[in-house]
């Protein structure tokens, strides 16, 4: 989501037309359900109505997106909220990854633990074992 707005909203800012940024943000999102979202907001805006009534028909889009666009039409700062949109979902994965990041850390550590234990005993075993032939 935040890839798609941050695309969107650069185009809009830099001066290229709305019908030609909606088109290529679609397929410059990466993901085939944006794609066929965007296909049909092309359609809307080409027919003349809003970006964000087709956004709230598709479950890819969060009603939240859906209102900020729907607001940042109204009030003419579409690329600010465009860009506002991108900031919140980018802060919300780092988020998720930190929270991920954490849950996984003790699990490295026991696995390379196990790792170093496995080495230590398979070193030490011949050699305990040949203490034991001496005697």
């Amino acid at each position: 989501m935040a890839r798609w707005s941050r695309t969107f909203s650069g185009m809009i800012s830099s001066g290229v037309p709305i019908l030609q940024a909606i088109e290529i943000s679609g397929g410059t999102a990466g993901n085939a359900v944006i794609d066929e979202a965007m296909h049909d907001v092309y359609a809307s805006v080409k027919r003349g109505g809003t970006l964000a009534a087709p956004m709230g028909n598709h479950d890819i889009f969060p009603p939240m997106v859906e209102h900020m666009v729907s607001v940042g039409e109204e009030s003419g700062q579409l690329e600010n909220m465009l860009s506002k949109i991108a900031d919140f979902y980018e802060a919300e994965v780092d988020a998720k990854i930190k929270a991920l990041t954490s849950l996984i850390e003790p699990l490295m550590i026991i696995f390379v633990g196990g790792i170093v234990g496995f080495i230590v005993i398979s070193m030490y075993l011949p050699i305990f074992s040949i203490y034991d032939k001496i005697r």
